[in-house]
């Protein structure tokens, strides 16, 4: 555990003396309060126009936060971490290989497994924080609103799995080249394969359909949004982060027979 850590710490202060980091960090936080901004905008047009009705009492009970704000908001949040995940873990293996130091890596007393995982530690964590600070929204919602909060936290926990998802296969992309940019491509490839997988689930058979559905992050994500914590759901994700990072672990072991 000690050695995860080291690495986790080393990759840490790697990311943090980037100026990618900051930059993406920041792209991140603008991008989702313009997200909140016009979905609050949105929804306070909405309440304004119903208002406008007799029937208010009937109809505005459908209009909550987490419906027509939290949930879009979230779902958002998802792309835009498919995008710049990618860029956070593009690095990770790559960068090692084009300065030279990933020989040095593989030959130290360090197991491949220890490696993966401190790296997969230290951008998870990253991309953790990048959440934390937009639970921000969350507080302000939850300040001037009255938004359902076991939702709210359903939502989040569902955005850091499918970030952490991400993570594992951007270090997998990431340890298959010593280009940074092809790296970025590939997990971005993937992420978003995982993202659009069930489009043709409807026409796609009784067997094929829900297999498809099954494997894309965003029906899992969906339900965890609208506050389903389902074990199924659970088992997913787990069970993608585990096998993108056994296959980064492998790709990387690898490396010491050629």
């Amino acid at each position: 555990m000690r050695n995860v850590l080291t690495i986790a710490g080393r990759e840490l202060r790697s990311i943090f003396t980037s100026p990618v980091a900051y930059v993406v960090m920041t792209g991140f936080l603008l991008l989702c309060g313009w997200f909140f901004f016009n979905l609050i905008a949105r929804f306070n047009m909405l309440v304004q126009m119903y208002s406008s009705y007799e029937a208010m009492g009937d109809t505005a009970g459908r209009l909550n936060l987490n419906e027509f704000v939290i949930a879009p908001l979230l779902h958002n949040m998802a792309v835009v971490l498919l995008i710049v995940v990618p860029m956070i873990t593009m690095r990770s293996f790559a960068e090692e290989k084009r300065l030279g130091t990933y020989e040095l890596l593989l030959t130290s007393p360090i197991g491949t497994g220890q490696i993966v995982l401190g790296k997969l530690l230290a951008s998870g964590t990253f991309v953790g924080l990048m959440i934390a600070s937009s639970g921000i929204f969350g507080i302000i919602l939850s300040i001037w609103g009255n938004p359902e909060i076991g939702v709210l936290l359903a939502g989040y926990a569902g955005l850091l799995l499918v970030g952490l998802t991400f993570v594992a296969i951007g270090l997998f992309a990431s340890s298959l080249t010593e280009n940074q940019i092809i790296a970025s491509v590939v997990g971005l490839v993937i992420t978003l394969l995982l993202f659009v997988i069930a489009w043709p689930a409807d026409s796609a058979g009784d067997i094929l359909g829900p297999v498809l559905r099954h494997l894309a992050v965003t029906e899992h994500f969906d339900q965890m949004v609208r506050g389903i914590v389902s074990t199924s759901s659970l088992v997913y994700f787990f069970s993608m982060i585990a096998g993108w990072t056994f296959l980064t672990q492998r790709s990387v072991e690898s490396i010491r027979w050629r």
